[in-house]
């Protein structure tokens, strides 16, 4: 039996029962208004400072999804911060602290960071954002989403952080680790959860394999890395256009939405091919590409 988290009492949950509330979540499940997701990799891409709050707000202004990168404090302060040193991020700390986590520090030390002048000294003095005051921004809003991708944080207080502002059908926890959506799942059974994997086409088919033996039990969203070649080539995507469409097909009967983190290029035509061969969704570093081409594709397939 499991426990889900409830304010003033405990829900008892069956695995089966929480497989079957992840089944219910599918591509169709997306922020208020919008026709599909595109996920702002780091907040907003290469738009602006990583994982700041203005820049959550410039991807949600956008009508994108922001994925915040979650880490804690040594004191327990849940922050969004990328990297696992602050040599490019916050290049102006201390010396003797360049080489460490935001893991290893207090929140006293990591709110005094310059975290947005790496990125150009108009940016200059943006802070670190504290992941309760990101949900802050979200609660009331249901057409602001949020991606939290686990880098080192406790899963249960973020949890109960998201549940106590009633956001939780409003966040998409993002992991390359299974076993991180299952957790997520037995906590909120209604929020969503994505799985990203990269590298080698043999690797990802087994990965997949491995899901297809779990039934693809708690996971309503799957990011698959795709690095782009010369797109005038018989193939120019790796892992092939074969796996894409062979992965495509699957996800589609099963109710998840197929996205990709696209790598090595923003030209449209590579996002229009990737979206012929069954792809729904895209994270992308240029949001501004991936959302044209997205509404010039819906607005030509809906006709």
């Amino acid at each position: 039996m499991i426990k889900a988290i409830c304010p003033n009492h405990v829900v008892v949950l069956v695995p089966a029962l929480i497989c079957l509330l992840a089944a219910g979540l599918s591509a169709a499940n997306l922020p208020a208004g919008a026709e599909f997701i595109i996920q702002s990799h780091r907040g907003a891409g290469n738009l602006a400072p990583e994982n700041t709050l203005p820049t959550f707000q410039l991807a949600w202004k956008m009508g994108t999804v922001p994925e915040a990168d979650v880490r804690a404090t040594t004191d327990g302060v849940i922050v969004a911060f990328h990297d696992n040193n602050l040599k490019r991020l916050a290049p102006g700390a201390p010396e003797d602290i360049k080489a460490k986590s935001v893991n290893d520090l207090s929140w006293a030390v990591a709110s005094s960071l310059d975290v947005g002048e790496y990125k150009g000294t108009k940016y200059k003095g943006e802070r670190m954002a504290r992941i309760d005051e990101v949900f802050d921004e979200m609660k009331g809003r249901p057409e602001r989403w949020l991606y939290l991708d686990v880098k080192e944080v406790p899963l249960e207080k973020m949890a109960k952080m998201a549940y106590q502002r009633g956001i939780q059908n409003q966040l998409i926890l993002a992991s390359t680790h299974y076993e991180h959506h299952q957790a997520w799942k037995k906590m909120l059974p209604t929020s969503q959860t994505l799985l990203w994997m990269g590298g080698e086409e043999s690797a990802l088919r087994k990965r997949i394999d491995d899901l297809r033996k779990a039934d693809f039990a708690c996971l309503t969203q799957l990011q698959v890395h795709i690095v782009v070649g010369d797109l005038n080539s018989a193939d120019p995507f790796s892992p092939s256009s074969a796996f894409i469409r062979e992965v495509a097909k699957e996800l589609k009967s099963r109710g998840i939405l197929f996205q990709t983190w696209v790598r090595g290029s923003d030209d449209p035509r590579a996002y229009e091919m990737l979206l012929d061969l069954g792809l729904d969704s895209f994270a992308s570093d240029d949001p501004h590409v991936a959302l044209e081409v997205m509404r010039n594709y819906h607005k030509r397939t809906k006709k």
